[in-house]
């Protein structure tokens, strides 16, 4: 799955081929027609009720993408000190198709570790921890 450039319709399309649901009800619970449906599918993009709707039907969360692509191409924020007590860590923000989808590029080679250090951001232990664990 490639995170940089996102097709919204073209995800929502494979999920539905994923899960085999018939047409007939996407359009009963979508309460549009089959025109309709395959303009979603052509769709690089599409309002939030709309993806809202979508991700209820086939229950997948289409907005995760969008968070896959900010977690790695976000431009690198300021640092703001902030007291400890109001930082919060959140554990587990790197999902299943994030983490194949960077052991895929150093993988293939088309970047090496460090440059997915660098790019991505992503701390070096965690990195060769994902290695360790997902090696093929």
């Amino acid at each position: 799955m490639k995170f940089k450039n996102i097709h919204i319709g073209e995800e929502i399309r494979l999920k539905v081929v994923e899960y085999n649901i018939d047409a007939s009800r996407i359009a009963i619970y979508l309460k549009c027609g089959m025109d309709e449906i395959e303009n979603f599918y052509k769709c690089q993009d599409m309002n939030t009720t709309d993806l809202m709707r979508w991700s209820k039907l086939l229950r997948y969360d289409f907005f995760r993408l969008y968070s896959q692509h900010i977690i790695l191409y976000a431009p690198k924020s300021k640092n703001i000190t902030l007291e400890k007590n109001t930082i919060t860590f959140k554990k587990n923000i790197y999902t299943k198709d994030l983490i194949d989808f960077i052991l895929e590029v150093i993988e293939n080679g088309i970047k090496t570790r460090q440059q997915v250090i660098d790019e991505y951001k992503i701390p070096k232990t965690t990195l060769y921890k994902w290695i360790s664990k997902y090696k093929k």
